[in-house]
């Protein structure tokens, strides 16, 4: 049997392949189910265990060294195929390069980024797993809040509380409590929450959120930004309103609305006949949340906003429906130029 192996490795280094009907007989003498390894592995049954173990070492030796021979010439063929003149029809037209595209979304956060940081804000980062003290607590939301609760929030352990954000307002706490006034920068990020899925909902999307803390700082500057920030995004012709609200974490607060870009204010079914369309929330930072991150609210004020970047997408492109950011469909993707 250890002769037999040894002749045929010798025949298997010895066979030169220079065709591809070279390499068909090769694979057919060496490597196929019917040849001559096969055949050796086959004669292995009959020897005893002791004679087996020598045998088949040496068996699969020979296997490897065939096999990565085959192999080796037939990605050799393959290439030189294509530099072969005959392999090559020089009429053919060329094969047009798909160049991709940003995503929709992408795009907008760099335009929304770009807006902020001709104003002076920097960009933060912070986790998406977060415990409650950095999403909750130091954002002034009472035990009772029902943002809370399972149907609002994934909660991803309990005693103690962690979850997958439902806001970037963690990375405000976190600029704030690791840092000294003065600052100002904007948090873009994905956020969860618990929600049916919806043409005008879904269980992730993505948000801007900014703050600005220092000394004196007032209602008409945030204002005063938000007002720069539409005309840059929408327009010169946007209007901007300022809706009272409330937030735990800012007071004063008011919702941000500009008028509709369907209508332009007249009223359509996007904005409910209203004229108005609602972009964001904003509002003064409450003194308790500057006492949490050890900020001396008498000494400093801020204010903070937050804007979904899927709305401001939709109004920016007319888009009616949110899951088409995360559906991946080419046909819808590929409108989307690389520009902000």
């Amino acid at each position: 049997m250890e002769q037999k192996i040894k002749l045929t490795e010798d025949q298997v280094n010895s066979f030169r392949i220079k065709t591809k009907e070279d390499l068909e007989q090769y694979r057919l003498q060496f490597i196929s189910k019917k040849g001559v390894i096969a055949t050796l592995f086959e004669e292995l049954k009959s020897l005893s265990a002791e004679e087996k173990k020598l045998a088949g070492k040496m068996l699969n030796d020979l296997k490897k060294l065939s096999e990565e021979k085959f192999f080796l010439a037939q990605e050799a063929f393959e290439s030189t195929k294509l530099s072969a003149s005959e392999d090559i029809d020089l009429t053919l037209p060329v094969t047009p390069n798909k160049t991709g595209s940003y995503h929709p979304l992408n795009l907008t956060r760099y335009r929304i980024i770009e807006i902020f940081e001709r104003l002076g804000f920097n960009v933060e980062d912070g986790p998406e797993i977060e415990d409650d003290w950095h999403n909750f607590t130091a954002l002034n939301f009472p035990e009772s809040h029902p943002a809370r609760e399972m149907q609002d929030t994934f909660f991803i352990e309990k005693n103690p509380d962690i979850l997958l954000r439902t806001h970037t307002s963690n990375v405000q706490i976190r600029l704030m409590k690791d840092r000294k006034p003065p600052f100002r920068a904007i948090m873009p990020g994905r956020v969860y929450r618990n929600e049916a899925i919806s043409a005008r909902a879904h269980c992730f999307f993505h948000q801007v959120e900014g703050l600005y803390v220092d000394k004196n700082v007032g209602f008409s500057d945030l204002k005063q930004t938000l007002y720069h920030f539409t005309k840059e995004m929408f327009g010169k012709d946007t209007k901007i309103r300022l809706r009272p609200s409330y937030f735990p974490f800012t007071e004063p607060s008011a919702e941000i609305d500009i008028s509709c870009l369907i209508c332009h204010g007249q009223g359509c079914n996007v904005c409910k006949y209203s004229g108005w369309v609602e972009i964001a929330g904003s509002g003064m930072v409450h003194p308790e949340v500057l006492r949490h991150c050890n900020i001396d609210p008498e000494e400093y004020t801020g204010f903070a906003f937050g804007m979904g970047i899927e709305r401001i997408t939709m109004l920016r492109h007319r888009i009616n429906d949110l899951r088409l950011f995360s559906e991946n469909d080419i046909r819808f993707l590929k409108q989307f130029k690389a520009t902000y």
